[in-house]
């Protein structure tokens, strides 16, 4: 029939189609063929204008049987007889011919209804097939006139968009350009240098000889493949099936030509699939879900006998996919007339249906394809050919090829279907029995690829129900001789036979799959549920907190106990098979453990989402059904029905959920069951679950990821992580690590992108989503390393796997909880966070959004700084990214809302989203193209995703170049510190950075370093200047001088300063102190000579003071030597008499001293005590009160007390409600406040007074008791109380006796520096020693030179004691455990002290005074350092002193001599040039040459001088004289150690352990807190003591009065509004496991309470459970602190 007139284009062409005729509602048009001819025009358009490419491939079938083959086919029935001549049955086939249906061809269908359409369909139309990247029709004969037309209209509404890619300078420019077609310049055909085709010719022929041999492709796999080990073989493979590609079946040994088949290659591919069933005149789909080595289908195998035109492969893949190159065939790109190593390769791949209409085939199929000449392939052709369900033989003709024939021959007496191809004949011929010949000569490829489904369809639904149906089973190649199957390796066996052994476990009595993990993982079930239930309300307590929380922890550690209790055979069988197989058996185990863990858990759930799917269809049914006609009843009835099966659908759903089992939840029983031995037993090493973490690191090094979270309980199993990560440490070293996460809401490929981008295998449960976190180590190549444009520095990357934000598991309120914790969680951890949006249109992200950027503000509040990329998946157009800066737009507009929702959420101020992380919306947000490139399950991935992931990655390792990541045990310390902040309610709050703390100490520990070098530094300044003072040639200390002095050492400083933030591993951290410590050191430097000079300017006035006494001295001495010298002139012949000579001039010595002080007022002693008395007396106070006070000695303990009650008069209001009972807690504080304010203004007051230079006077007393006098009475206004007045009393009396030592020491140092007599009754015994030379005839060289070597004696001893001292404070300093760290480490020892000693005063000083009580440590420590532990030590440093200041005086003896007798000076210029030469360093006294005028001979008198060399023979008297020297050890450690902060806790006097005195802008801190009954807390107007932590209670919903006069409460979680110290306070909750003060509490209980007059009663009754701390578990938490 004439195509015109099939296709009616007369009646049309005159009256043309409208857009309109086709723009309405029709009746739905049949997909895949129409039964009219006349129906064509129309589905062609309506197919079009939905976008469906193969509308140009309808055809026209039948409805009816009839319509099945495009071609009839002749039907013959076959005797037996003619099985055995296969020519006759070829002889019948000749005539078979018949006349052949006449079809339309597609393109007279689309250019009839072009011709037949008004110009705007044909516009439509043409855009259309544009957007179906179909040809357009450029020039068009009219089909009448055959006038040619240029159909331009059409094009006018297509644009096209691409992307130029140009080379300049080095580098690749892109640009994109976007044209409306008809404008678009582009060559139509390729510029060339041929002159003719001649030319040409030649040319192309010389190009051919030049023409380099490629390798075939698949001679490229099948090397790879051969040179894998199983394990990658294995990967291999399954990225293969992943891509669906054909797998090898059957490969022949490249060597040995052994056949082998891959089998464990196969192990890890699932096929999913849908099967379609006729059922009462519906279909009915079900979905099945099977590993393919256990999967039962039919196999169809092809074979190629002889060489053909056609290509077997190609036919093959038009069967499952005719959009996929399955089968590698010779039209495939790359492909070559050469191959080595396919020939003989039998492949394999599967048809997967996805239950619609358009399936080629209503079952999975196998289809098997052996490659090359099957006639050269016996052994793999018999094999396929006994397996296979239908066999296939493409041949060029049976009647022509002998060979052939008569290999086919056989087969036809066979009842197994047969099907050949004739390359060379066009007949169809078909037997009853399932024999096909078929004819392929003059037929299309699609006519013989449906034909060929057709006649595959009816020869498998022939065999249906019959039992010559066979199925193929991949597993079932292994029974078949003749050929090796890879799992027969021994390394295979072992590792299945143990896991095979514990599959027996489970598969033992069919347990239904729901029960395993509660039958066999008995940790993890019900009892670790309940445990992490009860942890998490740890952190909300409420009522009697400490009472609660002793409670809920004595209930963890039950659960504990009964999770120890539990036996667990399979964990017993998995931990031997770690333990004991080789790793390479191992590994293989594991595998097999995951592989048939996974095929039994699939099956399980298959049948589960069976009943599921029956039930909710019930239940659908049941709600759909008409209610008109229903009576009451029915209704009621229906109503309990449907009830009933909504409860049974919910267990069916926890029943899927219990059904989830993999070999993540066989690792997470064996962190289940380290974590619970451990919490019972202890940390050991002698026990087998001692030994699980160092399995699983091994584990996780190879590349095993771990779970995180766990996903069922929503909780971190801290205690089993951080071994694991310390494991790793042990094996690999603390290695740098970057960590990756990924976040994205449910089902959005957060995992597929993460295996895409890095070949990963993410473990989750087969057929489930990922659940919880999993974490997997990737390590980073040394080429990575090395490569120039990455650089990257660090070791590993740390990907993290999330469950998706918005899980359909979760409820409600829980889901955003649980997703808020999850981000924050994620986020926190990742150095880099990858947020998945599925689909180019973020609005669908709104709500994820919120919570992503939340989380990242969070971050930005604790001082973490993590980057992101947002990554848009499923986008398809070329010029998405450019086309989307609109919706870049829009997505950084919803970043900026969701910031500024975020940010009142969070209490921060944020603008826009760029003010909480560094963002770029051009660089950071990334494209992805769809995975698919069709409809699944037989859709290969598209290769625009995994080129889309591959400049995600290169995004990521961009970014990733630009940090150093974070260590392994950094990574530790951060999933400690996020998980705990995340069990608060309030993150940012709890949030402690374990990190930052480490880095923070460690910085304190070396700004000690740096101060301790400057203040040593300036303390030899100091003794320098200090001596040349006392020699009288310094009277002035310029701030300039001093500074120069030190700017060496301040320069050495500042050098080590700069090393330490810039090569410091945390240096990252650390660079946001930088500033404020560099400035700290300039501040302490200033602060170091301030207080340098004003030491040396007091020398200098106290020099000044007494330059009238040194005048005086050396006249008095001159006078002295004199008449010594008299005297001596006198007694000369009892020289020998020594008893007689000391007589004489003992008896003449206190006249001289009389007659020479005669008119001089000596300073007269001071009697403080009678002094107290009259002040208190002048103030008021009765003489019998004054008396009482000082016999009872009450003032001493003043400070201390715990109870002031006695203080308060009761007579009056104190301003507390009830008077009678004891004093509120704020009450006391403010008393005690008052006596602390008063101490530290008085002792000010008195010790600024200048009393060791102008001596001491009674009115500095008078005006600090005047002081606190008024302090009291202010204080009782302010507060309206009324005091007693022995408690102004007592309080005076305590200033007096603070200031009593300091005020004594001043006097005697003035008396010291300015009374004569006392001066010269010190001189006697030198004046002794010179009467007695004179006496004994000795010359004047020889009297002078031992008057000089007592005073060097004297001041040596104080120069030596000096540096000594300076040196043993640096030791200390550097080598002593409590004083070579850092504050912390200070506040450990005096507590460690405090417990050793147990001295229930010295604790009270601590918590009242805690400088006080350190002060005192420090000082005794010292003591027992210096003089008894190391006493040795001591000796040594001060003779190694002694010995240098002896050479320094020889040298200066020296010195001085030489110059006198070079320039023949006198004995004055000797004393002066030997004093200038030893001013620095020792300070000696005034020598006069009066008496000494005589002496010539210098050499004799320097001899003299060194006759006698004084050194250190005492050691007791060295030791001595260094406890009394100008400076001393402790002091100094006192000035380095005690120069911090010493703020306490408003709520528990917990002191702040900085070092750094004022820290601000950081608030105070300290690691631990106390019970705040410690302090005297306690339950307003009762007894009782208030034994909590304030870390705990600032994590309940407690509330406290801030102030004694408050009257409303302030919530303990809000308790920085309450100002004042409270708002300068960080007190971050924790479960407040520290020991040591529960340990006091109970040690001092009665103590205690006797001190405050407090019981620990009712709610502050003390928990049984801090009854058992011992005293040494006391001491040992405290290293707890550091």
């Amino acid at each position: 029939m004439n195509s015109k007139l099939q296709l009616h284009i007369q009646e049309n062409l005159q009256r043309k189609f409208l857009p309109g005729d086709f723009l309405q509602i029709h009746p739905p048009v049949k997909q895949h063929h129409v039964t009219s001819e006349t129906d064509l025009t129309y589905t062609f358009l309506h197919r079009l204008m939905m976008l469906d490419y193969r509308a140009r491939y309808v055809r026209v079938k039948s409805d009816g049987p009839e319509g099945t083959h495009p071609k009839s086919v002749r039907v013959i029935d076959i005797t037996k007889k003619d099985f055995i001549n296969l020519d006759a049955l070829l002889s019948m086939s000749a005539d078979t011919r018949q006349s052949e249906q006449t079809h339309l061809h597609p393109m007279d269908v689309q250019m009839a209804v072009f011709h037949c359409s008004d110009s705007f369909l044909k516009q439509m139309m043409i855009t259309k097939l544009s957007q179906c990247q179909y040809a357009l029709p450029l020039l068009v004969p009219d089909p009448v006139t055959m006038e040619i037309e240029c159909p331009l209209w059409t094009f006018r509404q297509i644009t096209k968009t691409w992307k130029v890619t140009e080379i300049k300078d080095s580098s690749n420019i892109v640009t994109m350009k976007s044209v409306p077609v008809y404008k678009a310049r582009t060559p139509l055909t390729p510029e060339n240098d041929f002159s003719d085709l001649d030319d040409l010719l030649r040319k192309s022929t010389d190009k051919d000889h030049t023409k380099q041999t490629n390798l075939h492709p698949m001679d490229v796999q099948m090397a790879v493949f051969q040179c894998s080990d199983s394990f990658l073989k294995q990967m291999m493979i399954t990225k293969l099936s992943q891509c669906q590609y054909a797998l090898p079946l059957l490969v022949p040994d490249p060597v040995t030509m052994e056949i082998e088949c891959p089998l464990w290659t196969f192990r890890q591919i699932t096929k999913t699939w849908k099967v379609t069933e006729i059922k009462d005149d519906s279909n009915i789909v079900t979905m099945k879900s099977v590993p393919v080595c256990k999967a039962q289908t039919p196999l169809v195998s092809f074979f190629r006998l002889g060489s053909l035109s056609v290509s077997k492969s190609q036919l093959i893949n038009t069967l499952i996919n005719d959009r996929h190159n399955i089968f590698f065939h010779r039209n495939c790109p790359g492909s070559t007339k050469s191959r080595y190593l396919m020939d003989g390769v039998a492949e394999i791949a599967w048809y997967c249906p996805a239950g619609r209409p358009n399936d080629a085939f209503n079952d999975c199929i196998a289809f098997c394809n052996l490659h090359g000449d099957a006639l050269l392939t016996e052994k793999q052709r018999n094999i396929l050919i006994e397996k296979s369900s239908i066999n296939i033989f493409l041949v060029s003709s049976l009647k022509k090829h002998e060979e052939s024939r008569s290999l086919i021959s056989p087969l036809f007496k066979s009842r197994k279907p047969l099907i050949c191809l004739c390359v060379d004949d066009c007949d169809v011929v078909k037997t009853k029995h399932g024999k096909y010949i078929m004819g392929l000569k003059e037929r299309s490829q699609p006519d013989i690829s449906e034909e060929l489904k057709l006649i595959i369809t009816e020869v498998l639904s022939s065999l249906d129900g019959s039992s010559l149906k066979p199925f193929f089973q991949l597993e079932t190649i292994a029974e078949v001789s003749g050929i090796r199957v890879d799992e027969s390796d021994p390394a295979i066996q072992k590792g299945k036979c143990a896991a095979k052994e514990i599959m027996d476990l489970l598969s033992k009595d069919n347990m239904d799959i729901s029960n395993i993990k509660d039958e066999f993982l008995p940790y993890q079930g019900h009892l670790w549920h309940q445990w992490s239930k009860i942890h998490k309300e740890l952190y909300h307590l409420k009522g009697d907190i400490e009472k609660e929380k002793s409670k809920k922890q004595q209930e963890l550690m039950n659960i504990r106990k009964k999770q120890c209790a539990a036996s667990c055979k399979l964990m017993e069988l998995f931990i031997k098979s770690l333990s004991t197989l080789p790793p390479k058996d191992k590994e293989y185990c594991l595998k097999w453990i995951q592989i048939l863990v996974d095929d039994l858990s699939t099956d399980g759930i298959s049948g589960i989402l069976k009943s599921y799917d029956e039930k909710w269809s019930e239940i659908l049914a049941l709600k759909n059904k008409s209610e008109e006609s229903e009576v009451l009843a029915d209704k009621q009835k229906k109503s309990d029905l449907l009830i009933k099966n909504q409860i049974e659908l919910e267990k069916i759903s926890e029943k899927l959920q219990s059904a989830t089992f993999g070999l993540e939840h066989i690792f997470r029983e064996m962190g289940q069951i380290y974590e619970a031995h451990r919490e019972i037993e202890g940390e050991s090493r002698h026990t087998d679950w001692s030994k699980y973490s160092e399995l699983a690191a091994q584990l996780m090094i190879s590349g095993h990821p771990m779970e995180l979270i766990d996903g069922d309980s929503g909780h971190v199993p801290l205690t089993w992580i951080s071994s694991l990560l310390e494991e790793v440490i042990k094996k690999l070293g603390d290695q740098r690590v970057f960590v990756l996460s990924v976040l994205g809401i449910q089902s959005s490929g957060k995992s597929t992108i993460l295996n895409t981008m890095f070949g990963l295998q993410f473990a989750v449960s087969a057929g489930r989503c990922t659940k919880g976190a999993f974490m997997q180590l990737l390590k980073v190549s040394e080429e990575m390393k090395k490569d120039l444009k990455f650089d990257l520095k660090f070791d590993y990357l740390l990907v993290v796997d999330t469950e998706g934000l918005r899980a359909l598991e979760q409820k409600g309120t829980i889901t955003s909880c649980h997703d808020n914790e999850l981000a924050t969680f994620v986020v926190g951890l990742g150095n880099l966070t990858l947020i998945n949006i599925f689909g180019e249109n973020p609005s669908e992200m709104l709500d994820i959004l919120q919570i992503v950027v939340q989380a990242f503000m969070r971050m930005k509040k604790v001082k973490l700084s993590p980057s992101c990329v947002f990554v848009h998946q499923n986008v398809t157009d070329v010029a998405a990214a450019e086309n989307n800066m609109d919706g870049k737009r829009r997505l950084i507009e919803k970043l900026d809302q969701m910031a500024k929702l975020a940010a009142e959420e969070e209490d921060f101020s944020a603008d826009c989203f760029s003010d909480v992380i560094k963002f770029d919306v051009q660089k950071d947000v990334k494209y992805c193209a769809q995975l698919w490139e069709g409809s699944p399950p037989m859709a290969p991935p598209n290769p625009g995703y995994s080129e889309s992931i591959q400049e995600v990655k290169n995004v990521i390792l961009s970014k990733a170049s630009q940090s150093a990541g974070i260590t392994l045990s950094q990574l530790n310390a951060k999933i400690q510190d996020l998980w705990h902040a995340l069990l608060n309610e309030n993150f940012v709050f709890s949030f402690k950075n374990t990190l930052e703390i480490a880095a923070y100490r460690k910085l304190e520990s070396q700004y000690g370093n740096w101060t301790w070098a400057l203040r040593s530094n300036m303390l030899t300044i100091e003794n320098q200047l200090h001596n040349r003072i006392e020699n009288g040639n310094l009277d002035m200390v310029k701030v300039n001088y001093l500074k120069k002095e030190s700017h060496e050492a301040c320069e050495t400083i500042k050098k080590e300063m700069t090393t330490y933030f810039e090569d410091d591993k945390d240096k990252e951290i650390l660079a946001q102190w930088r500033g404020r410590f560099e400035t700290r050191i300039k501040e302490f430097r200033d602060e170091q000579v301030r207080t340098v000079k004003r030491k040396l300017d007091e020398v200098i006035q106290q020099k000044k003071a007494r330059e009238k006494l040194d005048d005086m001295k050396k006249k008095f001495e001159d006078k002295l030597l004199q008449k010594s010298k008299e005297l001596a002139q006198q007694l000369k012949d009892k020289a020998k008499d020594e008893e007689e000579l000391n007589k004489q001039f003992s008896s003449v010595w206190s006249d001289w001293v009389s007659e020479l002080t005669a008119g001089t007022k000596p300073v007269e002693d001071i009697d403080l005590e009678e002094d107290q008395f009259t002040i208190l007396q002048e103030l008021g106070f009765e003489e019998a009160l004054i008396n009482e006070c000082k016999k009872n000695g009450r003032y001493k303990k003043v400070s201390c007390l715990g109870n002031y009650s006695d203080y308060v008069k009761h007579t009056k209001v104190l301003g507390f409600k009830r008077p009678l009972n004891p004093l509120s807690y704020e009450n006391q504080q403010q008393i005690i406040s008052l006596i602390e304010r008063a101490e530290i203004e008085s002792l000010d007051a008195i010790t600024s007074k200048p009393v060791a230079i102008r001596g001491y006077k009674l009115a500095y007393l008078q005006e600090a008791a005047k002081q606190v006098k008024e302090e009291v009475e202010n204080f009782q206004k302010e507060v309206k109380s009324a005091l007693k007045k022995k408690f102004t009393v007592d309080l005076i009396l305590y200033v007096f006796s603070k200031s009593e030592s300091w005020i004594l020491h001043s006097q005697k140092t003035f008396k010291t520096n300015n009374d004569i007599v006392t001066y010269l009754e010190g001189k006697k015994t030198q004046y002794y020693n010179v009467f007695r030379s004179f006496c004994k005839g000795s010359s004047s060289a020889v009297v002078l030179a031992e008057l000089i070597r007592e005073k060097l004696k004297a001041s040596t001893v104080e120069a030596v004691c000096n540096k000594t001292a300076i040196g043993l404070a640096g030791r200390m300093k550097c080598n002593f455990p409590a004083f070579n760290e850092n504050r912390l480490n200070l506040e450990k020892h005096v507590l460690n002290a405090l417990a050793e000693k147990e001295d229930f005063d010295d604790f009270i000083t601590y918590i009242r005074n805690p400088r006080s009580l350190t002060e005192a440590f420090i000082k005794a420590e010292v003591e027992k350092y210096i003089f008894i532990d190391h006493k040795d030590e001591t000796v040594n440093v001060l003779e190694n002193n002694a010995k240098d200041l002896n050479a320094l005086v020889s040298q200066a003896l020296s010195t001085a001599t030489g110059k006198v007798q070079s320039q023949r000076g006198d004995i004055d210029m000797w004393l002066k040039e030997f004093s200038s030469l030893l001013k620095d360093e020792l300070t000696l006294d005034t020598f006069s040459s009066q008496n000494f005028s005589d002496i010539n001979d210098f050499e004799f008198f320097k001899e003299e001088i060194m006759k006698k060399p004084e050194t250190i023979t005492d050691q007791r008297t060295m030791l001595d004289k260094l406890k009394e020297s100008r400076l001393k050890p402790d002091e100094i450690l006192i000035d380095q150690l005690c120069k911090c902060c010493w703020v306490t806790c408003p709520f528990c006097a917990a002191v702040c352990t900085n070092t750094i005195e004022d820290h601000s802008p950081d608030d105070h801190s300290v690691p631990f807190h106390r019970p705040s009954g410690i302090k005297g807390w306690h339950y307003r107007g009762t007894v009782e003591f208030s034994i909590n932590f304030c870390t705990t209670n600032v994590a309940s919903d407690g509330r406290f009065y801030p102030r004694p006069d408050s009257e409303k409460t302030v919530p303990y979680k809000e308790y920085k509004i309450a100002g004042g110290d409270y708002a300068k306070w960080k007190i971050t909750p924790d479960e407040s496991k520290m020991a040591y003060w529960k340990w006091f509490v109970c040690q001092f209980q009665s103590k205690l309470e006797k001190h405050y007059e407090l019981k620990f009663q009712n709610r502050g009754e003390i928990p049984s459970e801090w009854k058992t701390i011992h005293k040494h578990e006391a001491i040992k938490s405290l290293n707890e602190m550091c």
